[in-house]
C-alpha cells in the first residue's frame, strides 16, 4: 500500500491508453508541480456521479496510473499534459483532499494466465463493422463507430493482459462497459464482458437500422 496523488476523471483510462489533460484548477496545478518534481505519475478514477471541477464528487475505487509523458506550461497555474495509462490500482482508503486529492492505493494485478481465443470477438467486431456500412455515411453515430475499427488489430502478438485492455480500447464502448472491463478479474474475463458489451451493441444497432 502506498500514498498516490489521485485525479478524479469523468472516463475511464484503460492501461496503454493516452490521456491527454488540461490543467487549470489551483488543486491540481499544485499537484502538478509535486508530480513533475516526483515521479511524474498520479492515480486516475472515474467520478461515479458530480463533476472533475470543484470536487464533492463520488469517485469509483478501481483506477489506473497515469505517467505523465509531456508536460507544458500555457501559463501560471496552467499546464497541458499528455498521460499513458499503465498498472492497475485499487483504492484502499481516500485521504482528505488537501492540497489535492490522495488515496493510498493497492496494485491490482492480473493473474497469470494462458493465450486468449480472439476468433469470436473478431466476428463480432465485423458484424459491427457490416452494420456500420449498412448504415450509410449520413448517420454521425454509425460513422464514429466505424472510424473506431479501422485500428489494426494484432492481438496475437501481445500478452493477454496487454491485448485484452488494447482490445477494448480499440471499440466504440460506453464509459460503464469500460469500467466493467477495467475492474475485470483477468484477461479472459474481461474478453467476455467486451463481448458482451459487443452484442448489446449490435442488438442496439440491428434495432435501429429496421426503424
Amino acid at each position: 500500500m502506498r500514498e498516490m496523488p489521485m485525479f478524479p476523471l469523468g472516463a475511464v483510462l484503460l492501461p496503454g491508453e493516452e490521456l491527454p489533460l488540461r490543467i487549470f484548477e489551483p488543486r491540481y496545478a499544485a499537484m502538478i508541480s509535486d508530480v513533475e518534481s516526483g515521479e511524474g505519475r498520479f492515480g486516475t478514477v472515474l467520478i461515479e456521479r458530480g463533476s472533475e471541477v470543484g470536487g464533492g464528487d463520488v469517485r469509483s475505487m478501481v483506477g489506473t496510473i497515469a505517467h505523465v509523458e509531456t508536460i507544458t506550461q500555457s501559463g501560471p497555474g496552467r499546464y497541458s499534459l499528455l498521460c499513458r495509462g499503465s498498472d492497475r490500482i485499487r483504492v484502499s482508503e481516500w485521504l482528505p483532499d488537501e492540497p489535492y486529492p490522495r488515496a493510498r492505493v493497492d496494485d491490482l494485478v492480473d493473474p497469470v494466465g494462458g493465450r486468449l481465443e480472439w476468433s469470436e470477438l473478431l466476428q463480432k467486431r465485423a458484424q459491427l463493422q457490416l452494420l456500420c456500412g449498412q448504415g450509410g455515411r449520413q448517420d454521425a453515430q454509425l460513422r464514429w463507430i466505424a472510424s473506431q475499427l479501422t485500428k489494426p488489430v494484432d492481438y496475437e502478438a501481445m500478452d493477454s493482459t496487454t491485448a485484452s485492455f488494447r482490445a477494448a480500447s480499440d471499440l466504440p464502448l460506453g464509459p460503464a462497459d469500460r469500467y466493467k472491463v477495467l475492474t475485470a478479474s483477468d484477461a479472459a474475463t474481461r474478453v467476455e464482458v467486451i463481448e458482451t458489451a459487443l452484442d448489446d451493441l449490435i442488438a442496439a444497432l440491428r434495432f435501429r437500422l429496421k426503424g
